[in-house]
């Protein structure tokens, strides 16, 4: 026979204060293991969503990113009329020369510097990313000392909200455009015409050239021409993957660092929970040893509970995932190991970071709840009746 689930309820509810606790401390590790995942998530979503499944992006081979890859006008002026470059009705390709450079401003809350991006770009790159739509004022005059910047970066850094003048490149550069960019790293970016910011960091060479496709199936064909031309020497990428080959490294390292932290803290709730069941089994001998007279098989007790110490788990792991859920109106920012610029994102929660953490409270539960179930399970039944 099977104990009713009712009897494990009532049992719960009977120890309201062990059981609120171990579920706390339940809730509290999957808090911090629903985060640490959110925040790697989060991070990968907002590189990732920077590029687009049919732009390419080109930069000099070795230099792994665009601010140490340096490419003439001439190969430039060859990828351009590639082929496969997607032209409009007047026969111009989509394609655009970017150069890419760190500059170092303080931050608005405490002065402290950082690095963050500046992006030189023509109408063309506007064109091939429709992600990126002005929020408050306008674009930049051509020839003009005038910029545009991303929400994310004119919020926290002195000088680049709209009105306000930064200075770089030896010369002071007005806001006249905030940018929203669905979250992703260009809004950690300031953006000017590319022909006043090269002659303004001394920089004859674009970083990197970006190409749209006709037919984005057609990118293997055209990597593989462009890369064996000795004319061109670059590596061309899918923008949306270049961007995530640059969350890589630090994603990863957020989830080792933040796993190895949860490892610690899991330890100490199965340790609880453990606690919390033993005491249970104690406070229940003589109800142990009644219903095994009640006929009752120590396979049922057991599984009775091991049950408690899965509902005990659920709840805890439902609470922490509910409570990490409220990350998700938090926005941080962190450097970018690849660039060493400073990049701005927000938690994000998926159903299977909802899944794996209910699924990780049920771990520790099972963990936590198998030994003093085993004991439960063993208990001599005279032994049990003689403590009622």
């Amino acid at each position: 026979m099977i104990i009713p689930l009712s009897y494990n309820l009532r049992n719960l509810r009977a120890r309201r204060m062990t059981s609120t606790l171990t579920v706390l401390g339940l809730a509290l590790v999957v808090f911090v293991f629903v985060d640490v995942l959110m925040l790697a998530r989060g991070l990968e979503i907002a590189l990732v969503s920077t590029g687009s499944d049919d732009n390419v992006i080109a930069i000099r081979k070795g230099s792994g990113v665009e601010v140490s890859s340096a490419i003439d006008r001439n190969t430039a002026h060859v990828l351009k009329v590639q082929p496969e470059v997607l032209t409009d009705p007047e026969g111009g390709p989509f394609a655009a020369g970017e150069v890419v450079v760190l500059i170092t401003l303080p931050k608005r809350s405490d002065g402290l510097t950082s690095n963050l991006t500046v992006r030189g770009v023509s109408e063309r790159s506007l064109l091939m990313r429709p992600q990126v739509r002005l929020i408050r004022g306008r674009l930049w005059r051509p020839g003009t000392s005038e910029v545009i910047a991303g929400e994310a970066l004119a919020r926290r850094f002195k000088g680049c909200g709209l009105g306000e003048t930064v200075r770089f490149g030896m010369r002071d550069w007005t806001v006249v455009g905030v940018f929203e960019a669905e979250g992703n790293g260009f809004e950690s970016e300031i953006w000017g015409d590319v022909d006043q910011l090269m002659p303004a960091f001394r920089r004859p060479v674009f970083s990197s050239v970006t190409l749209r496709l006709r037919d984005p199936s057609a990118f293997e064909a055209m990597k593989a021409r462009v890369e064996s031309d000795p004319r061109t020497i670059v590596v061309l990428s899918r923008e949306k993957q270049y961007y995530a080959d640059q969350s890589k490294y630090l994603a990863t390292f957020i989830r080792v660092m933040g796993l190895a932290i949860t490892s610690i803290f899991s330890f100490g709730a199965m340790i609880g929970a453990m606690i919390t069941m033993y005491a249970a089994v104690s406070n229940r001998t003589a109800e142990i040893g009644t219903l095994r007279a009640l006929g009752f098989s120590r396979r049922s007790i057991l599984i009775c509970f091991l049950i408690e110490s899965f509902m005990l788990a659920a709840a805890g792991g439902v609470l922490g995932v509910a409570a990490g859920s409220l990350m998700q109106y938090v926005s941080i920012s962190t450097t970018n190991f690849s660039t060493w610029s400073e990049i701005a994102f927000s938690f994000a929660l998926t159903p299977d970071i909802a899944v794996k953490g209910v699924a990780f409270a049920l771990t520790m539960g099972l963990a936590g709840g198998f030994l003093p179930a085993v004991r439960a399970s063993r208990l001599d039944l005279l032994q049990s009746l003689r403590a009622a």
